[in-house]
């Protein structure tokens, strides 16, 4: 007797599933028009429209004063600290369990990264604020891990408390809500990426929002060579001095396709929340496996719900198992541990004396080690990423409520 054929494996993917009609009519507009750099073209009088268009819509989404588009989610982190003044011998407490950009953003400005612990929630611990800081700490870089905010008000209490900057690394979690109002607008500057496997897919692309004047001029100087040219000076006038800035600035092209997206991103996280909603509420409170914590569950974009195992022993067999089922699921997603990175491992910059940690010997130093951080390691080592992407169906959803269920039961018996 034959076994039954499998479900397909649903293809995954949120911004980038999504492109169609929409992101070619304005790509061609740019290209109609032949104007593909935002500060000019055609008419002297008259700057290109996209990226100017694409940061109103952008502010107005997440309900901001500013907003700055920039070449890419790791631009907008760079910048953002720039704009803050973090530099050489500052400190920067960011979670070890991030993206790499999260680390090297702050080494390339001359700050040296303090690596903090996670929670359940698998976003920053608000109590290692206390621990992490010293003399030296001018900011705390949240990271909204995955869709989901972190617990902002503890956060901005325990950071403001102590003078502290709060950055908020947005890049994985557009759209994403922690009590009503959008990630990126709680901290004093937020970031966005717009890459390949972002909520808003522009293959490259960023954006920085902030309610700070000062913050926002610093930004747009920082991006463009240190310019601040007359679209920006209109929405707030020039009050900093000129600086040596770098070249991080948006092309009307990347700003097309973003603006496409962005008008999508409602559509997704509504999707997403749905079909997650459709699997979390058959697989609640099954013996040795609990779902990730959430501050603000009516607030998350429900496109990676996360399994975590009681058992690390049982995550491997558990995984393989759901994948044997055509279930897309994994235990890593493009993040690791920090302390687990070569460029930490090294301890080295670009070169040798803009590295923060070049006076640390021996290396790696306590505070860059996996044995530093127990939680993020027991953790890390316990969850299944259940990813949900913008072409999964209802009959997706339902599978894989329906593949845990059934591995769930090979695996813990009953």
């Amino acid at each position: 007797m034959t076994a039954p054929a499998l479900r397909p494996r649903p293809a995954p993917g949120l911004g980038f599933q999504a492109i169609g009609q929409e992101e070619e009519a304005l790509v061609l507009d740019v290209l109609r028009r032949k104007e593909p750099f935002r500060y000019y073209g055609n008419d002297p009088a008259k700057p290109p429209p996209m990226a100017a268009l694409l940061e109103k819509e952008f502010r107005e989404y997440v309900g901001t004063d500013y907003a700055l588009a920039v070449s890419s989610g790791s631009a907008a982190l760079e910048v953002a600290m720039a704009a803050c003044g973090i530099g050489p011998g500052d400190e920067v407490i960011v979670t070890a369990w991030s993206w790499i950009a999260c680390f090297t953003t702050i080494v390339r400005v001359g700050a040296r990264p303090v690596l903090a612990e996670i929670d359940e929630s698998l976003n920053i611990d608000p109590k290692e604020i206390a621990r992490l800081t010293t003399p030296k700490t001018r900011a705390v870089m949240v990271v909204h891990y995955q869709g989901v905010a972190a617990a902002m008000e503890p956060i901005i209490m325990e950071a403001h408390r102590r003078g502290l900057y709060v950055i908020e690394d947005c890049a994985q979690s557009l759209g994403a809500r922690y009590r009503g109002r959008h990630i990126g607008t709680w901290g004093d500057v937020g970031t966005y990426s717009f890459q390949f496997n972002k909520v808003a897919a522009a293959g490259e692309g960023g954006m920085i929002v902030t309610r700070d004047q000062r913050i926002f001029e610093r930004s747009v100087r920082m991006s463009d060579l240190g310019n601040y040219r007359p679209v920006h000076a209109a929405q707030a006038p020039a009050r900093e001095p000129a600086f040596c800035g770098a070249q991080f600035r948006m092309s009307e092209l990347t700003a097309a396709v973003t603006l496409a997206q962005l008008r999508k991103v409602e559509k997704i996280r509504q999707h997403c929340r749905a079909l997650q909603a459709r699997v979390l509420s058959r697989i609640q409170g099954l013996p040795g496996l609990k779902l990730r914590p959430i501050a603000d569950p009516a607030g998350d974009m429900g496109f990676e719900p996360y399994l975590l195992l009681d058992n690390p022993d049982l995550v491997g067999p558990f995984r393989d198992k759901l994948d044997a089922r055509n279930v897309n699921c994994g235990q890593r997603t493009g993040t690791y541990p920090q302390y687990n990175r070569d460029y930490v491992k090294t301890g080295l910059a670009y070169v040798p004396a803009m590295s923060p940690f070049r006076d640390i010997k021996p290396w790696p130093a306590p505070g860059y080690r996996a044995e530093d951080f127990p939680r993020t390691e027991d953790l890390t080592k316990r969850f299944i990423a259940l990813p949900i992407g913008w072409l999964y169906t209802a009959e997706d959803a339902d599978h894989i409520a329906d593949s845990i269920i059934a591995v769930h039961r090979e695996i813990f018996g009953g």
